[in-house]
C-alpha cells in the first residue's frame, strides 16, 4: 500500500503503532502461558504413560486369563468417555474425568471368581489409554494456537510495529519538509513585496 504524506496518514499510523503496542503485551502473555501448559501437559502424559507401563506388567497375569472367559472383552469397550473443558488463555482444553463401560453381566456362579478383580483392572487400564489419548488432544490443541499464537507476536514485533515506527518517521520528516520550504517560499515573497514597496519609495 503506498504511503500518504498527511495530517490524515500520520494519525492513522499513530493510531495503528498505538493499538499494536497495546496488544502485543497480551499476545505475549498468552504465548507464555500456552507454553507453560504445554509443558504441564508433557509432564502429566509421561507420568500417566509410565503408570500404564506399570498397570500393563502387573496386569499380564490377567491378560493370559482372557482366553478362559472371552466375553469379558466386550466388556472393555469404552461406552463413552467422559471429559471436561479447562479454559487456558482463551483455549478450551479437554479435561478426561472417567470412562463408562457397558456393565458386566454374568452368571457367578459359573463365572471364576478371578473374573471380578481382572475386570476392574483392564478396565483401569483402558481408562489410563484413554486418558492419554484425552491428554495428547489437550497437547495438540494448545501447540496449533501456541503455533498462531507466536506467529502472531512475530508480525507484530518484526513487521507491523517496525512498519509503522518507519511510516511516521517517514511522514513526519515529510511534513517538516514542507513545513520549512513554505516558511522560506513565504520569507521570499515577503521580502519581494518589501523590495517592490522599497522600489515605489524610491520612484
Amino acid at each position: 500500500m503506498k504511503l500518504k504524506f498527511s495530517q490524515g496518514e500520520l494519525k492513522k499510523q499513530r493510531d495503528a503503532l498505538w493499538q499494536y503496542e497495546r496488544y502485543l503485551p497480551t499476545l505475549q502473555l498468552k504465548k507464555q502461558q500456552l507454553q507453560l501448559e504445554i509443558l504441564h501437559q508433557q509432564s502429566a502424559l509421561l507420568e500417566k504413560k509410565n503408570s500404564l507401563s506399570e498397570n500393563q506388567k502387573s496386569a499380564e497375569n490377567w491378560s493370559g486369563l482372557l482366553a478362559e472367559a472371552p466375553e469379558m472383552k466386550q466388556w472393555l469397550i469404552p461406552e463413552k468417555t467422559i471429559t471436561a473443558k479447562k479454559n487456558i488463555a482463551g483455549v478450551d482444553l479437554p479435561v478426561f474425568e472417567r470412562v463408562d463401560f457397558e456393565p458386566a453381566e454374568y452368571d457367578l456362579f459359573l463365572t471364576p471368581l478371578w473374573v471380578d478383580a481382572g475386570l476392574e483392572t483392564l478396565r483401569e487400564l483402558v481408562s489410563l489409554q484413554e486418558e492419554i489419548r484425552v491428554i495428547e488432544k489437550g497437547i495438540s490443541v494448545l501447540k496449533h494456537e501456541l503455533r498462531i499464537t507466536a506467529q502472531r507476536v512475530n508480525l507484530f514485533e518484526k513487521i507491523k510495529i517496525p512498519e509503522a515506527k518507519e511510516a511516521i518517521r517517514r511522514i513526519k520528516i515529510y511534513i517538516g519538509d514542507q513545513m520549512t520550504n513554505a516558511v522560506g517560499r513565504s520569507k521570499i515573497a515577503k521580502n519581494k513585496i518589501e523590495e517592490a514597496d522599497f522600489e515605489e519609495v524610491a520612484v
